[in-house]
């Protein structure tokens, strides 16, 4: 058996780059999951619905790029 080369030293590196990426981004998604839950969380507190929340009854400004 012969030693690795630089490809095999080369494709653990990407390889490790990867796994600390994809770590990196798992961590965000859960951050963001727990940021919605405590907003939500508080808006129910509050004793507004979340789901409700921004949406404005009533005819709907008109955009200004709709013409006619």
């Amino acid at each position: 058996m012969g030693r690795p080369g630089p490809a095999s030293q080369a494709k653990r590196s990407r390889e490790r780059l990867k796994q600390e990426r994809h770590q990196e981004k798992q961590e965000k998604r859960e951050s963001r999951k727990e940021q919605q839950k405590k907003e939500r969380d508080r808006l129910i507190a509050e004793g507004k619905d979340p789901d409700l929340e921004g949406i404005v009854a009533g005819p709907q400004e008109r955009l200004e790029d709709e013409e006619g």
